[in-house]
């Protein structure tokens, strides 16, 4: 009986095709293309957030469960603040890429058993969302920085508040 992939090695294997996928639909949208990027700068943490969901799928979490503090999340929040994003901007690319994952996920998962599917999915949209609380914590203090002046080139990471 052949095996099939689970969604974990199904995202690994497709976080190349994925990204472009996300790409065209945030160039779509005409509120977050008014900050103008590469595609290279825009889409620069996707790889990092996919190793992080990735992650989370093998690690087999219970749902709810705070996942690690991402680095990787934590910069973009300050990268996207410094060029000129709004929460709002970063809430619907945020949103793009869960659209995105699942389109991928509906192309790739014939023979994978609805319930781990199910689980699979929570946990998918757990972790996003937890990485763009943390994304919106370094975001938000950023900003805070910048108004009284001081300079954001570092922020602690375990200063945030729990995301």
């Amino acid at each position: 009986m052949q095996s099939h992939p689970s969604v974990a090695d199904i995202l690994e294997r497709e976080t190349d095709s994925t990204i472009p996928l996300w790409l065209e639909r945030v160039n779509a949208e005409p509120d977050i293309i008014t900050i103008s990027l590469s595609e290279e700068d825009r889409g620069a943490h996707l790889p990092a957030m996919f190793r992080d969901v990735i992650t989370r799928l093998r690690a087999s979490l219970t749902l709810g469960t705070r996942s690690l503090t991402s680095d990787s999340a934590y910069e973009h929040g300050i990268l996207r603040h410094a060029q000129g994003y709004t929460g709002a901007m970063m809430i619907e690319e945020s949103r793009i890429l869960q659209v995105s994952i699942f389109e991928t996920l509906q192309m790739n998962v014939s023979g994978i058993d609805s319930d781990v599917l199910m689980l699979d999915v929570m946990a998918i949209t757990d972790e996003v969302d937890s990485q763009l609380a943390q994304a919106m914590s370094s975001f938000t203090i950023s900003a805070e920085t910048m108004a009284t002046g001081q300079s954001v080139s570092y922020l602690d990471p375990d200063a945030l508040p729990n995301a």
